[in-house]
């Protein structure tokens, strides 16, 4: 049973499930907790090898047999998660769908056999969640600083922490499926391969190794197949009683090279579903080791699934990190607190009279809230255009707790907010969040005008009906009259409003 806050969660009651699902460049992951006693107990694991990895090509295809193979696991893992709410199910996907050119043609299919959406996430937040994991299944000592490695199929990612908070987040495009393709082709092994591979990752290591070693750590914990794998080896081999040390590693490496062959790689322990690409994951723990000149490594049993699932605890409560991150960029950027205060509550006025009508979900109303924050972000870089810089801002940054979707759809709104709508400004959004996003962006721009005198002053009488893709305004007459500059806006809106497929009309009354 794992020690939680589930008892804070507004949303969790005792006997409640909840689900993480890690759709990772090697393997497949879920697993469920159930709320008892105000903990989270884990009732079930599952994992199935899927590669995709192996199934991308140079040009950011993937192989139709590699999407088969998934699609066929995602359908077997909707039917385990089919009785759990959507809010109590959450689902990342890593480096291989990053890398994928178009890859909403793989998402809406996966969405479909799965039943749940899919994030796609940065590599800095899956290196967030992956201590987050480690962290709560391992409670650090006060004050301890640790380095969290975890070596997946597509990316490596490299974490400083100190309790429950990462300050340094790294995330390369070296895993063990990956580097095994690229530097054994034909599955053949040689010392040559290895050393100029090894010389190549350490380098990409390097960028960042020095910043690492002069902030320091405690101890160092590897996490995911790879370190169990090589940790078991070593205990078999009785290099170690289960830690990872730079001597293993050689002697390790030494006996893998002594085949010529990845398929004759013959080491204790090892699986026939790890034996295809343990010669890649062995090459990126030699590469970190020598890059970051660690002594001994740990191994954790916890990994992006177990952070996934404590994320997914905080989302919708006091500890929401989506909501930090908003805070943070508000305070970095200079964003008018008052301003952005006036804005969101009119919004949600203006939210809770349409959210019956529409199919507006409690996610559209949290990122309506959001986008309000933050629509003023872009005034920190130049007033001309200042929505497009927030856009852009808020698209590229690394936002913790924020999917690459959940980005896409805050920029979509900032960017939306005043002006013409553009036609670009949408097309990133998965279809399934296409409809809420182009109505919060809707309730955005109106609560936006209504305060462009950055004045409290709202009329009396403030009505918004929708029905279909139309709304009504209604605004009191004479308070309208005596606001010159709104009823010209107003009279323009309209037109700018048909960029979101909706026509406003506006009444006085």
């Amino acid at each position: 049973m794992i020690n939680t806050t589930a008892e804070q969660h507004p949303n969790l009651h005792e006997g409640d499930l909840l689900a993480a699902l890690d759709l990772g460049s090697n393997s497949f992951h879920i697993v469920v907790a159930q709320r008892v006693l105000g903990q989270l107990r884990i009732v079930d694991r599952l994992r199935e090898t899927v590669r995709m990895a192996e199934g991308l090509n140079a040009l950011g295809g993937l192989s139709p047999d590699v999407q088969a193979r998934a699609l066929a696991s995602l359908s077997r893992f909707g039917q385990r998660i089919a009785n759990i709410p959507s809010r109590h199910v959450r689902v990342v996907a890593t480096n291989s769908v990053r890398q994928m050119r178009a890859p909403e043609r793989f998402l809406i299919p996966a969405e479909a056999a799965l039943g749940h959406g899919i994030d796609v996430i940065s590599g800095r937040e899956e290196a967030r969640l992956v201590y987050l994991g480690v962290a709560h299944e391992q409670p650090p000592e006060e004050g301890q600083k640790r380095l969290v490695i975890d070596i997946g199929g597509g990316s490596t990612e490299c974490i400083i922490g100190t309790g429950f908070t990462p300050l340094e987040r790294e995330s390369l495009q070296v895993g063990c499926v990956a580097s095994t393709l690229r530097f054994f082709p034909g599955g053949k092994l040689s010392r040559k391969r290895w050393n100029a591979a090894l010389t190549e990752i350490t380098v990409q290591f390097q960028q960042f190794a020095s910043t690492y070693r002069s902030l320091g750590w405690d101890e160092a914990i590897g996490t995911s197949g790879t370190h169990k794998a090589i940790s078991n080896i070593c205990v078999a081999m009785k290099l170690t009683k289960g830690a990872i040390t730079p001597e293993a590693v050689a002697q390790i490496r030494d006996t893998l090279l002594r085949a010529d062959k990845i398929d004759e790689i013959d080491l204790p322990t090892l699986s026939d579903d790890r034996r295809p690409i343990i010669a890649g994951g062995i090459l990126v723990l030699e590469a970190v080791f020598n890059a970051l000149k660690l002594s001994r490594l740990q191994v954790s049993k916890a990994a992006l699934r177990e952070g996934v699932l404590y994320d997914l605890l905080g989302r919708g409560g006091a500890d929401d990190p989506r909501d930090v991150s908003v805070t943070a960029l508000m305070q970095r950027y200079g964003v008018d607190a008052a301003q952005a205060e006036r804005v969101e509550c009119t919004a949600l006025q203006l939210f809770e009279q349409v959210c019956d009508t529409w199919p507006l979900s409690s996610d559209d109303r949290a990122m309506l809230v959001r986008a309000a924050r933050l629509h003023e972000v872009g005034l920190a870089i130049a007033h001309s255009g200042y929505h497009n810089h927030g856009a852009y801002v808020l698209q590229h940054s690394d936002i913790a707790g924020f999917s690459q979707q959940g980005q896409r759809y805050l920029a979509a709104l900032v960017r939306s907010h005043r002006r013409s709508v553009s036609k670009s400004a949408f097309e990133m959004i998965p279809d399934r969040l296409l409809s809420g996003a182009r109505h919060t962006a809707a309730l955005l721009r109106l609560a936006v005008l209504l305060h462009r005198a950055r004045q409290d002053e709202l009329p009396p009488t403030l009505q918004l009906r929708a029905q279909g893709e139309q709304l009504l305004l209604r605004i009191d007459k004479r308070w309208l009259h005596s606001h010159p500059l709104l009823r010209a806006d107003l009279e323009s809106e309209p037109e700018d409003m048909l960029g979101l497929g909706l026509q406003l009309k506006v009444e006085t009354l």
